[in-house]
């Protein structure tokens, strides 16, 4: 049986560069693409932009101050996902298991394919020849090296590693380098001394269980020692679908806050429809101007996907909570989606 072979393909800054590939003059410069408003973020930034501190999820105001000369682009997602569409299509075209992550990255199986590194070159080579857009490939054993693999040398980059050469590089590197260690999991990490992959897959299992349970005590030393057997599945189980606005200014007024979530549930259903998708449970999302974050749900007999069956729910739980102070962020939602099949009988069925 042949040696596992997994690939992780991340283009490289991508909102950013297919904003450059519409406009040519943009390229070598620090271009941002980040909201307008007060309480804006960054979505990305060029790599011209990062050299000068720019990062994704920075507030766009201090991205301003750190580069003021730089190119702030609003975002275009309607035109992101074509350019995804584009490069998915050729990634398919040449390997058959592929698992889309998001617009920009995916999981190929390589496993059983002939001369696997010089197919990844190639594909590599026709995504820039055909859309203009460059990408990083990283190559291993398992989806969580590939991953790491990909990230390491962009842009542009592309590295094979096996378990043990990824355990050797990567020894030094901050616990958060991995998928699946989050922040708040780094930060208690670090309060017991543990700031690295390699002293977290070295740490006794004992200590760590004792701080974390047993079972994520495990979970996290199999992700230090780059353990992992996920399977590449070619079917992205997306399990709710959201909308979100953050306030320029706090707001107070309720009828505001309602007219806000009208328009947010809008929106939702207009992507729900598109997509044939259905839900059950409805919810909403409020954070408060002490940035306390407040969360309401309910799940109904039959899964909904239009306005008017989303928007009363979603508004009946906005009015329960009250919120008792001004709102910086409004958010609704649709859980537990299930695709609806286009028969005459409209039975929903789940895909695993």
């Amino acid at each position: 049986m042949p040696a596992r072979c997994v690939a992780h393909l991340d283009m490289d800054a991508f909102y950013v560069s297919v904003e450059v590939r519409r406009r040519p003059e943009l390229r070598g410069l620090p271009v941002i693409v980040a909201g307008t408003g007060p309480r804006a973020v960054v979505t990305t930034a060029s790599y011209e932009a990062r050299r000068l501190g720019v990062g994704s999820a920075m507030p766009a105001a201090r991205a301003r101050r750190l580069c003021p000369h730089g190119v702030y682009i609003p975002p275009d997602f309607a035109y992101y996902r074509e350019a995804s569409r584009e490069v998915m299509s050729i990634v398919r075209a040449h390997v058959e298991a592929v698992e889309v992550v998001g617009l920009d990255e995916a999981y190929l199986e390589l496993t059983g394919l002939p001369a696997p590194h010089a197919a990844m070159r190639r594909l590599r080579s026709e995504i820039e020849r055909a859309t203009g857009l460059t990408c990083s490939i990283g190559i291993g054993p398992s989806k969580l090296v590939a991953k790491v693999a990909s990230d390491a040398e962009k842009p542009q980059g592309f590295l094979v590693l096996t378990r043990e050469q990824a355990c050797a590089r990567f020894a030094e590197s901050h616990c958060g380098l991995v998928p699946g260690i989050g922040p708040k999991t780094v930060e208690r990490l670090h309060g017991m001394g543990i700031d690295t992959l390699g002293k977290l897959a070295a740490a006794p299992a004992g200590q760590l269980g004792e701080r974390f349970g047993v079972r994520l005590a495990a979970e996290l030393q199999r992700r230090a020692r780059f353990e992992d057997d996920a399977p590449v599945s070619e079917q992205r189980k997306v399990i709710s679908e959201s909308r979100e606005l953050t306030f320029d200014y706090d707001i107070r007024d309720q009828r505001e806050l309602e007219k806000t979530l009208e328009r947010l549930v809008e929106r939702l259903c207009d992507g729900l429809l598109e997509q044939e998708r259905c839900g059950r449970t409805i919810g909403i999302k409020v954070r408060l101007d002490d940035f306390s974050t407040h969360t309401r749900a309910r799940t109904l007999a039959e899964p909904v996907n239009s306005a008017d069956r989303v928007g009363p729910v979603a508004l009946e739980l906005l009015r329960r909570f009250a919120p008792p102070r001004p709102v910086r962020l409004l958010g609704v939602r649709v859980a537990g989606l299930d695709v609806l099949e286009p028969d005459a009988t409209q039975q929903l069925t789940l895909i695993f």
